[in-house]
């Protein structure tokens, strides 16, 4: 009777193996690389806790998990459809003045300074820059700020241009959004600590939201929402996990957003730039209120008639003048000069669409977050907002 119950023990142990191999092989398809063998080795030591990875799996994978469309979406963003609420080509690389080396609402983010590790031999230096304003030929002045004309435009004509005013109105308090903030290049992000030198092998560049233009966004979107205007903020990472075709993707971001909410007057796509000079690099930067704060920088596109087509850069252009004006009023040293040239940059999806830098890369993010809660402010201002 003993030999007859140990060979049933064997045979259930058999039935038992053979039921996991079968679900083993199911659950192939949905594991990641590798996750069978994670599962196998479970089972061995625990097989209860194998069943849970196998039902996980099976639960994440859904019926659509392989189909292309789930794919892509899953592969472009980063958070849902948009929902209103109240609340560069590379632009940072070809922006700069020297030679140059991308809905819904979140808390402003408290960043945490990193401490500076010891320096590499092949450490590159931070050089700090403060960019005054432009005068002559070549430039516009304003009431406060200036324009740099890199078209061949004369000067006169983004003049009347600047001087036309706001192409539109804002309404203040009001439930349906008036602004929509996105990020073509959402990964970029800035100097970790405070010491000036960068390591050479740091791109510049994070998935991580707390960290990268998403977080420069959500202040930005925070001022403007407790001053009444109705913001909204994409947080989607239109350059991850390809770079290419970034401002495809944020365009059709940003006309969803229009079908869906035609109240959005304004869109604006905050960047950072990436400014070298012979190995160096250079960090825009001003005080405010006795603070280190990250300079900015407005780009406005200009229409060319062929590789360019912006039929209505003059009325962005007088935009990002009036934006110029007040930040600078506000808070002098804070701008760069407006850049208008022969750059696209999807502002023919409105009148009030803008490209700005809020820094560099080699500023740090606290410098930035000043920076884009101080433009932030001066936008309120411009719309009338107390």
């Amino acid at each position: 009777m003993k030999h007859l119950y140990r060979l049933l023990g064997h045979l259930l142990l058999g039935c038992v193996s053979l039921g996991f191999a079968a679900a083993m092989l199911l659950a192939a398809a949905n594991l990641a690389p590798g996750g069978w063998l994670t599962a196998a080795a479970v089972f061995v030591a625990e097989p209860a806790g194998a069943g849970e990875i196998l039902e996980s799996c099976f639960s994440a994978a859904g019926p659509t998990q392989g189909s292309p469309a789930s794919i892509a979406i899953q592969a472009v963003t980063s958070s849902p459809a948009p929902a209103a609420v109240p609340e560069q080509d590379d632009a940072g690389s070809a922006a700069g003045n020297e030679e140059a080396a991308e809905p819904s609402p979140s808390p402003s983010p408290t960043p945490a300074s990193t401490p500076s590790p010891e320096r590499p031999d092949d450490a590159g230096d931070i050089e700090s820059q403060t960019y005054g304003q432009g005068s002559g030929d070549g430039y516009v002045t304003l009431a406060a700020g200036s324009i740099k004309n890199s078209t061949s435009n004369p000067d006169s004509v983004l003049a009347d241009a600047a001087g036309a005013g706001l192409p539109f109105s804002i309404a203040l308090n009001s439930d349906e959004p008036q602004v929509l903030i996105l990020h073509t290049h959402a990964t970029e992000c800035y100097q970790p600590w405070d010491d000036l030198w960068y390591d050479p092998d740091f791109a510049a560049r994070s998935l991580d939201t707390s960290v990268n233009m998403c977080a420069v966004g959500a202040v930005m979107t925070d001022v403007l929402n407790e001053a009444g205007i109705n913001t909204l903020h994409d947080e989607t990472l239109h350059d991850s996990p390809s770079y290419t075709e970034s401002y495809g993707r944020s365009a059709e971001t940003a006309r969803s957003y229009l079908e869906q909410y035609p109240s959005i007057k304004v869109i604006l796509d905050v960047h950072r730039d990436a400014i070298e000079r012979d190995g160096t690099r250079i960090k825009p930067l001003t005080q405010i209120d006795g603070e280190d704060t990250a300079q900015v920088m407005i780009i406005a596109g200009c229409n060319n008639g062929s590789t360019v087509v912006l039929p209505d850069w003059e009325k962005n252009l007088g935009f990002a003048a009036a934006w110029e004006a007040e930040m600078e009023t506000l808070y002098p040293g804070l701008t760069r000069p407006v850049l208008c040239g022969y750059r696209f940059y999807n502002q023919d999806v409105t009148t009030g669409s803008l490209l700005i830098e809020i820094g560099g890369h080699a500023n740090t993010l606290d410098e930035a977050l000043r920076a884009g809660e101080y433009a932030a402010r001066a936008l309120a201002s411009l719309f009338g907002a107390a």
